[in-house]
């Protein structure tokens, strides 16, 4: 793996953090299993508009479109 700056003059130290922090999300993604599931938040479930009607046109529906609850 090659990083590259592409911009600006970081210290040593500053490149040391962010290899480190590419080093352990790397190490991260390689110890999930390949056909594990990940854990979603119900914040970010699409089902959680699609269970509930959408609103009837009018002037107020805009106010309705975010996710309801």
């Amino acid at each position: 793996m090659t990083i590259k700056v592409v911009r600006g003059n970081p210290t040593p130290e500053e490149l040391a953090a962010a290899l480190a922090v590419v080093r352990a999300r790397a190490a991260a993604a390689a110890a999930v299993p390949p056909g594990a599931a990940r854990h979603r938040d119900s914040w970010a479930d699409p089902s959680r508009i699609a269970a509930h009607r959408l609103p009837q046109p009018g002037p107020t529906a805009w106010s309705r479109t975010y996710w309801p609850g």
